[in-house]
C-alpha cells in the first residue's frame, strides 16, 4: 500500500482538474484545463459549447498521467481508484449511442429552475441525466450515476437514496424510469475505465471509477467539515455556505438538506452567491490589463496584485459597497449587480475589496439564520476553493463573522473528497473519519479583529441588509428596458 495513490477528478463550471494523492493526503501531481466560455443561446440561458466538459477532462487526464508517469518510481498501476465529481444542477441530454443530443445545460440556465421539458432543438433524446452521469458513461460505458448529485427537479427519494417508486414522481418531472441511469451511493464503484478511454488519456484500463456526490458535498468531505459547529464556505463560481448534518430536514426554513458525500448523511446548505468568484475573475479581467507586467515582474498573478493593493484599503472601503446579483435569483429576476457609494477617494483597490466584502457579508446574512434554526452556532469556518489563497479574503471572512477562519493545505477540497470516496471503495481506509484524519491537513487560521467585527456588524445591520428593498423598485423598472431581446 506504500505506493498506492488515489485520483480525484473535479470538473467545475470553469475548468476540469485532476489531482493524484498518496494515502497521507500529499499531492503527488496535478493538472487542469480550462473550459471554454459558456454560450448564451437566449436571455438567461447558458450551455457549455459542443462537448466541452469531456474535451477538457480528456486533456487534464492526459497531462496528469504524463506528469505522474515521469515521476521517479511511479507507474500508472499505482493508482487504485478515481473519485469523480462533476458540477451539480446541470442537465445532460444523451442519445442512444452515448453522445450528447444537445450541449450540456448549465446550472445558471433558467431552464434548470423547472422540471425537464423537451424542446424541438434537443432532437432525439434517449436519456436524461446529470453532468456526472454523462461523464461516467464517457469513462466507463456504463449508464450509472451517483444518487447524490440529483439536486433540483428529479424523482429521487432522499430518504432511501434511490429513485422514487411512485410513478407520479416521475411524471411530474416529465421522465420515466427507463430514461434515467441506475444510481450508486458515494463510495461505490460506478464502473471501470474502458480500453478506448485508457488509450486516449493514459489512464490504466480497468481503473475503478467511484461515485462521490454533488460538488459542494464533496468539498465538505474534503475540507474535513464534519463537525456541526464547523461551517464551510465554498468559494466557487457559485459560493455556497453549508454545515454537515445527520437528518433529512425537509421542514427547514433557512436551508436545504442535500445528500452528503457520506451515505445517508446530509449537507445543510443555505442560499449562496451566484457567480461569486466569477465576479472576482471578471474584475481582474476588466481592470487587470494595466498591472499585468508589474505583477509578472514580481512573480504575482493579477488577483494577487489586487489583493495586495486592497489590503491597504480600510474595512468598509470608505463607503463603497457591492451587491452580488450578477446572476439574479429566480424570485427576483430583475436584480442586477450594484456598486454604490462612490466618491473621490475610491480607486480600483476599493472596488476590488468591496467585491470581497460583499461576498462575506452576503454569506454571513445567509448562514446566520441557518445556524439559528439548527440551534448550533458556528465556532469556526473553513474556507475552500482558490479564493482561500487570499490572506485578505480570509481575514475579511474572520472579521465579518467574528469567529476563527481556517484554510486547508489543499485549497481545492473537492479533489480531496473525491480521493476519500475513491479510497473507501477500494478499502484504503477503515472509515470516513479515519480517511479525513489521514487526508485533510489544516493550514493557516485567521483570528477575527473584534473591533472590525463590531464595525462590520453595524455596517451590515444599518446599511447592507436594507439595500435590496431600496434598489429593487428601480431595477424592476430598468430590467424590461434592457433585458427584453425585442427592444
Amino acid at each position: 500500500m506504500a505506493d498506492t495513490c488515489l485520483m480525484g477528478v473535479d470538473v467545475g463550471t470553469q475548468s476540469a482538474k485532476v489531482v493524484i494523492f498518496d494515502l497521507s493526503g500529499t499531492v503527488v501531481c496535478e493538472a487542469g484545463h480550462p473550459l471554454r466560455p459558456m454560450e448564451i443561446p437566449a436571455p438567461q440561458q447558458a450551455i457549455h459549447p459542443d462537448d466541452d466538459l469531456w474535451d477538457a477532462l480528456k486533456i487534464a487526464l492526459q497531462t496528469a498521467m504524463h506528469r505522474f508517469e515521469h515521476l521517479p518510481g511511479r507507474h500508472k498501476e499505482d493508482i487504485a481508484a478515481m473519485g469523480l465529481c462533476v458540477i451539480r444542477c446541470c442537465l445532460a441530454l444523451v442519445k442512444e449511442n452515448g453522445d450528447l443530443a444537445y450541449p450540456l445545460i448549465s446550472w445558471i440556465d433558467k431552464r434548470m429552475n423547472a422540471p425537464y421539458t423537451w424542446e424541438k432543438r434537443f432532437g432525439n433524446v434517449r436519456y436524461v441525466t446529470t453532468s456526472s452521469g454523462y461523464i461516467t458513461w464517457r469513462l466507463t460505458g456504463e449508464r450509472k450515476d451517483t444518487c447524490a448529485n440529483y439536486v433540483g427537479y428529479w424523482p429521487m427519494d432522499m430518504d432511501t437514496w434511490n429513485w422514487s417508486t411512485r410513478d407520479r414522481d416521475f411524471s411530474r418531472n416529465h421522465l420515466t424510469r427507463d430514461r434515467v441511469f441506475d444510481v450508486k451511493k458515494p463510495g461505490e464503484i460506478l464502473g471501470h475505465v474502458t480500453k478506448a478511454v485508457a488509450q486516449i488519456t493514459g489512464l490504466p484500463e480497468g481503473l475503478p471509477v467511484v461515485a462521490t456526490a454533488h460538488d459542494k458535498a464533496v468539498e465538505a468531505l474534503g475540507a474535513g467539515a464534519l463537525d456541526p459547529e464547523k461551517g464551510l464556505v465554498s468559494l466557487g463560481t457559485y459560493i455556497g455556505g453549508m454545515v454537515h448534518g445527520r437528518e433529512n430536514r425537509t421542514d427547514a426554513a433557512h436551508f436545504w438538506p442535500f445528500p452528503a458525500s457520506i451515505p445517508f448523511q446530509y449537507i445543510y446548505e443555505c442560499m449562496g452567491v451566484r457567480r461569486g468568484m466569477w465576479t472576482v475573475s471578471w474584475f481582474c479581467d476588466q481592470f487587470g490589463e494595466g498591472v499585468v507586467k508589474k505583477a509578472r515582474d514580481q512573480g504575482l498573478s493579477v488577483a494577487e496584485w489586487f489583493n495586495r493593493e486592497a489590503s491597504r484599503v480600510p474595512a468598509g472601503c470608505d463607503g463603497l459597497m457591492t451587491l452580488h446579483d450578477w446572476a439574479p435569483p429566480k424570485d427576483a429576476v430583475f436584480r442586477k449587480g450594484v456598486m454604490f457609494g462612490f466618491d473621490g477617494r475610491h480607486t480600483r483597490a476599493h472596488m476590488y475589496r468591496s467585491i470581497l466584502e460583499g461576498i462575506a457579508l452576503t454569506m454571513k446574512n445567509h448562514m446566520t439564520p441557518m445556524a439559528r434554526e439548527l440551534d448550533t452556532p458556528f465556532r469556526q469556518l473553513v474556507i475552500s476553493g482558490g479564493g482561500a489563497n487570499s490572506d485578505l479574503f480570509m481575514q475579511i471572512f474572520a472579521d465579518v463573522f467574528g469567529i476563527p477562519v481556517c484554510r486547508n493545505r489543499v485549497k481545492g477540497s473537492a479533489s480531496v473528497g473525491c480521493a476519500i470516496n475513491a479510497g473507501m471503495a477500494v478499502g484504503a481506509f477503515d472509515s470516513y473519519e479515519a480517511a479525513v484524519t489521514k487526508m485533510v491537513h489544516v493550514g493557516e487560521t485567521f483570528a477575527p479583529d473584534i473591533r472590525l467585527h463590531r464595525f462590520y456588524d453595524r455596517l451590515n445591520q444599518t446599511v447592507y441588509q436594507t439595500v435590496n428593498p431600496c434598489f429593487d423598485p428601480v431595477l424592476a423598472r430598468l430590467s424590461p428596458l434592457v433585458d427584453d431581446p425585442e427592444q
